[in-house]
């Protein structure tokens, strides 16, 4: 065979990886969704993909599998550019064996992550599969382990991102749960350790897909998911928008963005944002889009709804936020909240991403359900995950910090760099009204009139603590700032604290109650 015949062969094996079975890419279009391809396409820079492995088979012969060995394997994988910057990716095709990962196919997906790895870039799983390939038998188990190890080994080192499209079962919904963010497409995406069907012979319990594993369970009921989008096309764009705050492994920072928006940096609305009564609920978003360049970019944010989590920047600066929404449970940490922020923080800070904190909380939320989940454990999540972020931290408290809560979220003595607040802050204990009740049950109780006193009490109380300014006495605050400067406030910070660096004793690594 000469060397025409040879560059021929060549283009018949490429063109038979590229092209698949039109039956089932049929199927697949029918279904609303794109093939592997399609997607790893539309998500990348135009012409920028670099295909690896295309040629690569199984090499299995069980229950007639070598009668069936299509080139690739079923999955596809390589490297390509995202807004010019480097990622690896694998994308499952569910057009071949349902997506189903066998020993080849595994091999695949680990030899991208490695090199990622190795190179300090993103990895993004495109992931569209029925889980284990059933034929293969225990290797296929043992691939996804190989898998689960190489998340865990790079966890905290390069950005591990996991879009699910279609089915994911089994197996094939371990690695996106230690990934840093799982993004799902609605009416499309599943994710489910064990199918409806099964769950009827075993549980006797009648449930569909979308209820059981569908995009907005996962958003809004488990937490698992991070967005869930309205299409394929939009999943996309919602990952380019998120990378664009997140850097390219743990060594660098993240990218910055040019800012040449001329503007005075006293927000003037900021003034009379908190409600006279300090029980009147207020979105704590309102706040966060005037102070910021644009507006937040919210992750889980149908999820733990009394806590909000994301994106911002700061003149081009990306900065992780976290914030207590007093317009669901009044702001309260229960134990949902304090899982969904401790996971965020720990992320931001093994990134190198600053975070800024809005304090609004009048505690932990109270209950049997909460106290026999486990606030104490899950609590305490958070609660570690701040005072071990190295970060710049800057905390702004609004309006109440009470209790236990004042303590977790950023405060002065888990080691913020910056504690703020407003002269609406309120710092105590706890709220005035049981406060009094403790304090002065007795007096209360043998007074002429109770009601009055009670009354009077709370607004002593109120006027002695329920301030910010014992605190800043006490130095556990450093300014009291008037609303307005907020912004102004939280840029010296970030340029100030920008360089920071924290000795912390050698160890293996911390035992956070997870």
């Amino acid at each position: 065979m000469g060397t025409p015949e040879k560059i021929k062969e060549l283009e018949r094996k490429l063109g038979s990886a590229v092209k698949g079975d039109p039956e089932r890419v049929e199927k697949q279009h029918n279904a609303g969704k794109m093939t592997a391809r399609e997607r790893v396409t539309a998500l990348l820079d135009s012409d920028s993909f670099v295909e690896l492995d295309a040629l690569v088979k199984h090499r299995n012969s069980n229950f007639g599998l070598d009668k069936k060995r299509p080139d690739g394997d079923g999955v596809i994988t390589g490297h390509g550019t995202i807004n010019g910057r480097t990622v690896y990716v694998f994308a499952q095709d569910f057009t071949v064996f349902g997506g189903a990962l066998g020993e080849a196919h595994a091999q695949k997906i680990c030899k991208v992550m490695d090199m990622a790895t190795k190179t300090g870039c993103p990895i993004i799983g495109l992931n569209d599969s029925g889980g284990a390939r059933i034929q293969e038998g225990v290797v296929s188990l043992g691939g996804y382990a190989e898998i689960f190890y190489r998340n865990v080994s790079s966890s905290g080192v390069i950005p591990q991102f996991s879009l699910i499209l279609g089915p994911c079962a089994g197996g094939a919904v371990y690695s996106p749960a230690m990934t840093d963010f799982t993004l799902m497409v609605k009416n499309t995406s599943h994710m489910f350790i064990t199918g409806p069907d099964v769950i009827k012979t075993v549980t006797h319990e009648d449930v569909t897909f979308e209820d059981l594993g569908g995009a907005m369970t996962h958003n809004s009921v488990s937490g698992v998911a991070h967005l869930a989008c309205e299409s394929e096309e939009d999943v996309f764009d919602s990952l380019r928008e998120l990378m664009g705050y997140i850097p390219q492994n743990n060594a660098e920072s993240a990218p910055i963005i040019e800012y040449h928006k001329n503007e005075n940096e006293s927000i003037n609305e900021l003034d009379s944002v908190i409600p006279n009564n300090s029980n009147e609920p207020y979105d704590i978003r309102k706040v966060i889009n005037l102070i910021f360049d644009d507006d937040l970019f919210e992750l889980q944010p149908h999820w733990a709804k009394n806590i909000i989590t994301g994106f911002a920047r700061l003149r081009g600066h990306p900065v992780g936020i976290v914030a207590n929404q007093p317009s669901v449970l009044a702001g309260c940490l229960d134990i949902d909240a304090s899982t969904k922020a401790a996971r965020f923080v720990r992320f931001c800070d093994a990134f190198n991403i600053p975070l800024i904190t809005f304090v609004d909380v009048p505690g932990f939320l109270p209950g049997t359900e909460q106290e026999h989940g486990g606030i104490i454990r899950h609590g305490a999540k958070l609660l570690y995950a701040f005072s071990e972020a190295s970060v710049p931290k800057l905390t702004v408290i609004t309006r109440k910090a009470y209790g236990g809560a004042y303590d977790v979220m950023s405060s002065k003595h888990i080691r913020a760099d910056l504690n703020v607040a407003w002269p609406t802050a309120e710092i105590a204990v706890m709220g005035s009204e049981g406060a009094v009740n403790i304090i002065f049950r007795k007096e209360i109780k043998e007074s002429e009139d109770p009601e009055k006193m009670r009354q009077e009490l709370t607004e002593e109380y109120k006027e002695k603590f329920a301030s910010p300014y014992i605190a800043a006495e006490m130095g556990y605050i450093d300014r009291v700032i008037f609303p307005r400067d907020t912004r102004k406030e939280l840029l010296i910070a970030l340029e100030r604290y920008g360089s920071k660096r924290e000795e912390r004793p050698k160890r293996k690594h911390g035992n956070i109650p997870l």
